[in-house]
Order: structure tokens, then sequence, then C-alpha cells
């Protein structure tokens, strides 16, 4: 038995929940991934995982081994990373997880150049909205925006600065009392986003509570509506941009005080960083860099 390779398909089953999602990445049948798993439990003389027709669970033992599996199998990847590395040739795999609106905005540009420029690192990309715990889902990479301090069991390098924008459609601007005041928007139709901290209380000077007829996990989502005509959103500036400059989306009070956020790279704080890991932060760095300039 190739005992690395079985810690790493270990480690794979668990971040993907299923054998039958690490058998299909690989192109290899279930079984032939139940089998690997299983000789290894039998080589540990220990059950790692709990299976049965609902999925799989780590036993207590399988928790503290898959820790110590990323543990070694990090530090492995970072001695071939440093080498590629001091040959000017960054290789391996990058594990990333960012929101859903600024992957399909920003990021898929950015990481198009980063995958011209690095072409054999292998991306593995999770777009989504909920704020996923990096570390527990086996990320290397994450994108996160924040006005405050971020975790100490992360490491942040700020990459840009954005703030939000209070959009309606110029048909909706027109067919509604005028909107001059905070206080106003409690007569209007405001969509409200899901994940959003603060709930209904859009940070607008001293903060306003909103309310209306949309409540969505998704901004994009949100930004279609509010085009066609039905109310009023809190968007961040990435997604507001186009639309704004195309004339469909209209900036409302944008003399009104409202927080700026930072978006963070952010990455565990461990004592192995994978060179190809921070080689493709400088970049990410670079790039947003390039930009503003």
């Amino acid at each position: 038995m190739d005992k690395l390779r079985a810690m790493r398909m270990f480690v794979r089953v668990v971040d993907a929940g299923s054998f039958t999602s690490v058998a299909n990445e690989l192109n290899v049948t279930t079984s032939m991934i139940s089998k690997e798993i299983g000789r290894l439990e039998d080589d540990l003389g220990v059950r790692l995982l709990h299976r049965s027709t609902r999925g799989q669970q780590l036993t207590s033992i399988g928790e503290g081994y898959l820790q110590r599996c990323r543990e070694l199998l990090l530090q492995m990847d970072d001695a071939d990373a440093y080498v590629q590395h001091m040959q000017g040739n960054p290789r391996g795999k990058i594990r990333i997880n960012a929101p859903m609106a600024l992957g399909i905005t920003d990021l898929s540009r950015l990481f198009s150049a980063y995958m011209k420029q690095y072409p054999d690192v292998e991306l593995d990309i999770q777009l989504g909205d909920e704020n996923l715990d990096l570390i527990e889902h086996g990320f290397d990479l994450g994108f996160r925006a924040s006005s405050q301090r971020l975790d100490s069991n992360y490491v942040g390098k700020p990459l840009v600065r954005f703030n939000y924008k209070v959009c309606a459609s110029p048909g909706y601007l027109e067919s509604h009392p005028p909107i001059r005041s905070v206080e106003d928007l409690a007569d209007h139709n405001c969509f409200v986003y899901s994940y959003f901290k603060s709930g209904n209380v859009w940070p607008l000077g001293q903060g306003v509570s909103v309310g209306g007829s949309l409540k969505v996990n998704s901004t994009l989502f949100m930004k279609q509506v509010i085009e066609d005509g039905l109310g009023i959103g809190f968007l961040p500036g990435f997604v507001a941009r186009e639309g704004i400059e195309q004339g469909t989306l209209v900036e409302i009070l944008p003399e009104v005080s409202r927080p700026d956020l930072t978006l963070y790279a952010l990455y565990p704080n461990r004592q192995f960083t994978p060179p190809t890991l921070l080689s493709c932060i400088e970049f990410l760095q670079a790039w947003f860099m390039s930009r503003e300039g």
C-alpha cells in the first residue's frame, strides 16, 4: 500500500464529503476509493470513518488523524513547492473559497490572468457566500471583506478597499416618492441580503432599518431584480459598478456616510505556508494594485 497516497485519499474524501465525489473527480470507481481507505484503516488498526447509507462521519480518532495528515501532507507539498519556487516554476494545488458575486466579476478575470502566468498550478475554486471556516473545510485560501479585525487563526493580506452603494433603477425612481434622506427609505421597497451581518439595518449614517418584499442570499440576483425596477438594494461596489456605468442602476444618497470595507486574501496562520500559495497572494496584490493605478 502507498500510505501517502492513501492519506491523501482520506483527506480528499473528508473534504469532498463523499466517496462518490472523489471517485467522479478522479474518474475511478467508488469501490476503489473505499478499498483504499479500508486498507489504510487496516494498516492503522482503527476505524477512521463511520459509513452509512447517508454518508460517512469521522470517528474521534479519525478527527485527530485527519489533522495530522493535513500537517504532514502540507509539509511534503511545501518541500516540493520550495524546489519549484526556487526554479521559478510554481506548481501544486490551491483550494480557494470566494464570494459568488466577487468570483463571477473581478476574480474570474484575476485567476484567468494567474492561470496564464502559472499553468502548472492547479486551482480548485469554490464560490459561495456562506462564511465557511477555511481550516475545517480544507481551503488554502479565502477571500473575505471586513471593516473589523480578522480572526487571529488566519493571516489576512489586504487586496483592495471598496464600499457599498444604495441603488435603484431609473424607472423605479420615476414612479416612486423621491429619496432625499435616509429616513425616506422607510417608505420604499428595500431588499435584504441574507448574509449581511447587520440584517435589515443598513449602515448609512447612524444606521437605518429597512424592509421589503425580498430577502435573498445572492447580490447578483438582487441586482437583477433592482434593475427590473422592483425595489432598492444595498450592493457592494463591484456588483453595482457595471449597472451604474451602463445606466441601468442609479446610486442613491451617495453623500451619506457608510463604512469602507477591505477585501483580504485570508489563509490559515500556520508554521509552514507553501511558497506556491505565497506567490499566488503576491500575484493577487499586484493585480489589484495595477487596477487601482
